[in-house]
């Protein structure tokens, strides 16, 4: 009875109604009335402590103060200015105003009465002020209601209007709570209660929505963040079993010819032990018999590319083709020239098609991809067209997977009737926590070493105080027969922000450097691939010796030979695209530079990220401050589609939990798959009921 109650439409609960329920429909999705228990508060108000008002010169808070009001007056001679109290306790006094509703605030006020009033302290030319008060008449009738934690609830300028406010939120789920009566029953088995103590999933609720203390609105909160955890972590774990029950992936069980000889002949370095580690993972996978579907995060210039090489003639060495997929036609043609170049003496056929490939050369290549003839296809988009067939595709690579749709991704599926292998790779690093939250079901794979002999950059911040010893370096460093990138934020000039644009900075940057003594190149995203791909190769060449560019740039591009990397208006970049354009420099041997030009005032944020850039050039730590200063869902771009809209846990805040609660949900999901041990059977039922409803990323493509 109780479970279908929690499951009825919230219109029937007592003080709401049909209007008012589509109202919260519509508003806040509370469809049931289980929603609107779950419906959580986002702060308390502390009616715990009372303040006396010679207290208040330390605090800008909210406060509560018991004291009377002892004169009303308006500003002016008109009524309708504001109207000002006077409220004193009796050892001090305090000035209250109001700016609408002045003529009910002055009827229903009684001078001399005692009152408690709640407002936020303001501070105007060293007076105290507090600006519309919440007010109470203190009496015997409401002292019961003083000293508790009183839950505030998320609104909206429609709901206020048709009386759906804090007052009637807290009188609907005391309404459940009676229904209830200390009966409501567990989600989560003994052993997890008992592990950490847990108070009960009704004390729990009651405790979110009621606390009566600190320490209760604390248990109520463990209870309820390990419960949100818990169950996402049980459904990635039991998708992912799911998924390689379902799923049964090409056996790749031989190392053949093609492997060996690139390994013991074609490749000119030792691998790292990351390296070595995930290509181990990644032969495990193939091995199983089970579809591979893995993550490969390495931060730029880890040797990301190499696996993806090895692990395609792993693919071709059993009888199948690869295809390795990027987001631009720059990163593609790149990886199509090393992987050619790299091949040599091999003989393997090795093909690329992106939007630009003409016709003619396109059928040509269609036609001996569908017959077998090409061993690794490079792409672009282009690759997902439906008349893009296989032989035999075995091992699809995504390269820089979060430029890629869901749906783009998942066309590589249908490339082969069994789907292919996958390895998705970013060079993006993804914060541990974040990546259990929304990769929890796949498997990942880390290189977290960068290979011998690389240098990290030197990354320093620089004003236009600065600016000619910056240009002084940079012709030092051409002298030197090295490269540099000079990147803009903008490409046309922006009325609202005073940021220096391509256009103007390529025409400063020619007068500082003339044509008679240097090359200058320009690259944006508005230049056809024609024009892109010969300012690339002129860059490459060491045709041009600086490159005036947008962030069109930041990925992937691999030019050893450039040695400095100057951001203009750093402070305009995220995080993350400052330290994808770092990647640029330090790809060979010469130590590198990045150099930060910002203005002399900037904001508090983006003088965190320009201090972070200058201590670490671990893109693994950059992403966790990243994620803190802009929150996961920005981070991955997830903001807007409900993956990480959490009701009460925070994957920055509360890493812990989360950590446990994935150790946990693993351990059930190993020793009980199928969750039928009666022990679980609790959780089976709220995991069916969550299942139903949430969305989990059950396949990356």
């Amino acid at each position: 009875m109780k479970d279908n109650y929690l499951q009825s439409s919230i219109e029937y609960l007592k003080g709401v109604g049909p209007n008012r329920a589509e109202l919260l429909k519509s508003e806040l999705n509370i469809h049931t009335i289980y929603d609107l228990l779950n419906f959580f508060p986002f702060r308390y108000v502390d009616k715990t402590k009372f303040y006396k008002i010679c207290e208040l010169k330390n605090t800008k808070s909210y406060v509560q103060i018991i004291g009377r009001f002892t004169e009303l007056k308006y500003g002016s001679s008109s009524r309708n200015s504001r109207l000002m109290g006077n409220f004193t306790d009796n050892v001090d006094s305090i000035e209250i105003v109001w700016f609408k509703g002045q003529k009910w605030i002055e009827k229903s006020i009684q001078i001399n009465k005692q009152y408690v009033i709640y407002g936020k302290i303001n501070n105007y030319n060293n007076r105290f002020t507090i600006a519309h008060p919440e007010i109470e008449i203190f009496d015997n009738k409401n002292k019961k209601n003083q000293g508790n934690l009183i839950p505030v609830y998320s609104s909206s300028e429609n709901l206020s209007k048709r009386g759906v406010n804090n007052k009637l939120f807290r009188e609907l789920i005391s309404n459940i709570f009676k229904e209830f009566k200390n009966n409501l029953k567990e989600n989560l088995n003994r052993h997890i209660n008992e592990k950490y103590e847990l108070i009960t999933r009704y004390q729990a609720l009651y405790g979110i929505h009621f606390p009566k203390n600190l320490i209760i609105l604390s248990k109520a909160q463990f209870r309820l963040k390990y419960e949100e955890f818990f169950f996402l972590q049980l459904q990635f774990f039991y998708k992912n079993q799911e998924k390689k029950n379902k799923f049964k992936g090409f056996l790749f069980n031989k190392v053949g010819e093609f492997f060996n000889k690139f390994y013991h002949e074609n490749l000119n370095f030792e691998l790292t032990n990351a390296q070595k580690k995930v290509l181990k993972e990644i032969r495990n996978d193939f091995a199983s018999e089970v579809q591979m579907n893995r993550l490969l995060q390495g931060d730029v210039g880890s040797g990301k590319t190499i696996v993806a090489l090895l692990s395609s003639l792993l693919a071709i060495d059993n009888g199948f083709q690869a295809c390795i997929v990027a987001p631009t036609e720059i990163l593609a043609q790149q990886h199509f020239n090393n992987i050619f170049e790299s091949l040599r003496n091999i003989d393997l056929k090795v093909k690329i098609l992106t939007g630009s490939t003409k016709n003619k050369d396109r059928n040509i290549l269609l036609e001996e991809l569908k017959r077998g003839k090409i061993n690794i296809l490079v792409g672009t988009h282009a690759v997902f067209e439906d008349r893009v067939t296989f032989k035999n595709l075995g091992l699809a690579i995504i390269d820089e997977q979060h430029r890629f749709g869901v749906k783009q991704r998942s066309k590589l599926w249908k490339k082969n009737i069994t789907p292919p292998h996958i390895l998705v790779m970013t060079a993006t690093p993804i914060p541990r926590t974040l990546a259990m939250s929304v990769y929890g079901d796949l498997d990942i794979s880390i290189i977290d070493e960068l290979p011998p002999g690389r240098n990290p950059v030197k990354t320093v911040k620089r004003t236009d105080a600065n600016r000619l010893k910056v240009f002084k370096f940079v012709k030092e460093q051409i002298k030197e027969g090295r490269q540099v990138y000079i990147v803009y934020p903008l490409i046309e000039e922006s009325k609202k922000m005073d940021y220096k644009d391509l256009m103007d900075g390529f025409e400063s940057i020619s007068r500082e450097f003339p044509i008679e003594d240097y090359q200058i190149g320009i690259l944006h995203g508005r230049m056809k691939s024609k024009e892109k791909d010969f300012e690339m190769k002129r860059f490459k060449e060491n045709k041009t010796q600086i490159m005036v560019s947008t962030t069109v740039i930041e990925v992937g591009v691999n030019i050893p030979n450039a040695t400095v990397m100057i951001i203009e208006s750093a402070e305009r970049f995220g995080l993350s695209q400052l330290h994808q354009l770092r990647g640029r420099v330090g790809r060979g041997s010469e130590t590198s530079y990045c150099i930060l030009m910002t203005k002399n005032q900037i904001s508090n944020d983006a003088k965190k990220r320009i201090d972070i850039m200058t201590k670490t050039n671990d893109g693994f730590k950059i992403a966790e401050v990243d994620m803190e200063l802009r929150g996961p869902g920005n981070l991955l771009g997830t903001q807007q589609s409900g993956l990480l809209n959490f009701k009460i846990a925070d994957i920055i805040n509360d890493k812990e939990i989360l950590k446990h609660s994935r150790n946990d949900a693993k351990l059930i999901i190993k020793n009980d798959p199928e969750l039928k041990n009666l022990e679980n059977k609790e959780i089976k039922k709220e995991f069916n009921r969550i299942n139903e409803t949430s969305i989990v990323w059950k396949f990356i493509s």
